[in-house]
C-alpha cells in the first residue's frame, strides 16, 4: 500500500512539475489534494500511522539502552575510555534528542 501511495504522489509531483497543462489544472491537483488530506479517513489513518511509528521508535530507544546498559556493565569495559564513562555518569541517557545542527554555524 505504501509503495501504492509513493508511486501515486510521485506521478502527480510529476505531472505538475513536468507537464504545460497550465494554472487552471494545477489548481484543480491542489483541489483534489486538499480534498484527500481533509478527508476524515485519511486523517484516521495518519493518527495511526503517527503513533505506530511513535510506539516503534519508543520501543527502539528502549533496546538501545537496555542493549547499551547490557553491554557496558560487562567487565571488559571497565578498563576502556567507555567504561570509564559509565563509571563516570553511572547510566547512559538516551533520552534527550541530541541538540539540531542549524547548519549556520550558530
Amino acid at each position: 500500500m505504501r509503495g501504492k501511495m509513493s508511486f501515486l504522489l510521485g506521478v502527480a509531483v510529476g505531472y505538475v512539475l513536468g507537464s504545460r497543462a497550465g494554472r487552471e489544472r494545477y489548481e484543480q491537483i491542489v483541489r483534489a489534494a486538499e480534498r484527500v488530506k481533509a478527508n476524515p479517513t485519511v486523517q484516521e489513518a495518519a493518527g495511526m500511522v503517527q503513533a505506530q511509528t511513535t510506539r516503534l521508535m519508543n520501543t527502539g530507544r528502549d533496546v538501545v539502552r537496555n542493549t547499551m546498559n547490557d553491554r557496558l556493565s560487562g567487565a571488559r569495559f571497565t578498563n576502556s575510555r567507555i567504561g570509564q564513562r559509565r563509571q563516570d555518569a553511572d547510566t547512559v541517557t538516551l533520552d534527550e534528542p541530541p541538540p539540531r545542527d542549524t547548519g549556520m554555524g550558530f
